[in-house]
């Protein structure tokens, strides 16, 4: 009857039109694929489901021996003995689910939690525990992988055990064309770098993304002992543009006044957004001797940069240039620029008292209401 049955259809589908034919190949390539995606999904949700019960069953196991054996461990009390010197109880760990390897990574995941929430001395002897049962050889083994995915989990393993790497390793990583790998790769070259945590930044080709430059400037600045160098370096010779911006923000973080002349040498570049934020930084140091060259190159200067040299002249405060402020205030046509001058008359109005007063009694609606808004010590640039 199958048979009889194929071959009606087979003799229908072979005379059919061929509209009609191809039609039915469609149909029977989406029934098909849907058929297949919703065997996947469940077979996914499947292996989930066991995945999470097997874990449900292990992890109070190792809470348990990790606290019974390393967080309560006796020998912490003693002052004269170091965490290297503490004799571990290895054997405890050795049972047979630690063969598997799914075992072995709850294990490494357990490790890591509790490490982020301890210090000291019960830190130092996770860390121990976690090289003697020989771990770091599976992290080792991700970062070996083809699977940039498993790279990232690698280096985040690392970084949390805070493990060395050789550079070579993790280096060419720093340029990888993934742009997850390529951050990873960064943030953890600086961690565990224990000499030039920036090197990285000679070698950049790819640039720091935005966001990139935000989770790079938190790891730098919250990372204990990290050798800070003089940025001015990059400043002066990396040809990669967001490198030296990103090199900007932290010379200002880190008031290195030192790297003034690599800034001021900045304000000559081509590119308007760099030499807007060498601008910006020069304000920030307030580098009252640059005042009189912002002023000078005001005119020439885009919107972008106009905009910052007004802001620095407000955050040096000398006083020198109220009459220049007064006169953009009054006369600019563009509303950010009038509202940037207005900000910068009020921090320099310790040198020209009455003159505020002056313009809320003279100026135009609009521009009163630029000058109270900008009086607001909550209102910032």
């Amino acid at each position: 009857m199958f048979s009889e049955s194929f071959s009606v259809l087979f003799h229908d589908f072979r005379y059919a039109p061929l509209i009609i034919q191809i039609a039915l190949v469609f149909i029977v390539i989406a029934v098909t694929a849907t058929l297949l995606a919703y065997f996947s999904i469940l077979w996914a949700r499947f292996k989930g489901n066991q995945r999470d019960k097997r874990l449900a069953k292990l992890q109070p196991m190792i809470d348990q021996l990790l606290i019974e054996h390393i967080l309560m461990n006796e020998a912490l009390n003693d002052p004269e003995l170091s965490p290297n010197q503490v004799q571990l109880p290895i054997e405890v760990f050795e049972l047979p689910v630690f063969q598997k390897k799914w075992a072995r990574q709850a294990l490494i995941d357990r490790l890591i939690n509790f490490r982020k929430n301890v210090r000291g001395a019960m830190g130092d002897l996770i860390h121990n525990l976690y090289v003697q049962l020989e771990l770091d050889k599976d992290t080792l083994n991700k970062m070996k992988s083809g699977k940039w995915e498993k790279k990232v989990q690698a280096l985040y393993e690392f970084t949390s055990m805070n493990m060395s790497i050789a550079d070579v390793t993790i280096l060419p990583l720093t340029n990888s064309r993934n742009r997850e790998l390529r951050a990873a790769a960064r943030h953890a070259y600086i961690k565990l770098s224990k000499n030039e945590p920036f090197k990285f930044f000679d070698v950049a080709t790819e640039p720091l993304l935005e966001w990139d430059q935000v989770e790079l400037f938190k790891i730098i600045s919250t990372t204990e002992h990290i050798a800070i160098p003089n940025f001015a370096q990059w400043i002066t010779y990396s040809t990669n543009k967001s490198v030296v911006s990103f090199c900007l923000k932290l010379v200002v973080h880190y008031n290195q006044i030192s790297a003034v002349p690599a800034v001021v040498k900045l304000l000559g570049t081509k590119d308007h957004y760099l030499r807007a934020d060498a601008i910006n930084c020069l304000g920030k140091l307030k580098v009252e001797t640059v005042e009189e060259k912002l002023v000078y190159m005001y005119d020439t200067q885009p919107l972008l940069c106009q905009l910052e040299i007004l802001k620095a002249i407000g955050r040096i405060s000398s006083g020198k240039y109220i009459d220049f402020l007064r006169q953009e205030f009054l006369h600019a046509t563009d509303f950010e620029v009038r509202k940037h001058a207005a900000k910068s008359i009020i921090n320099n109005q310790w040198a020209a008292k009455g003159l505020v007063q002056e313009l809320v009694d003279t100026s135009t609606p609009e521009n009163k209401l630029i000058l109270k808004h900008s009086m607001n010590p909550l209102i910032k640039y």
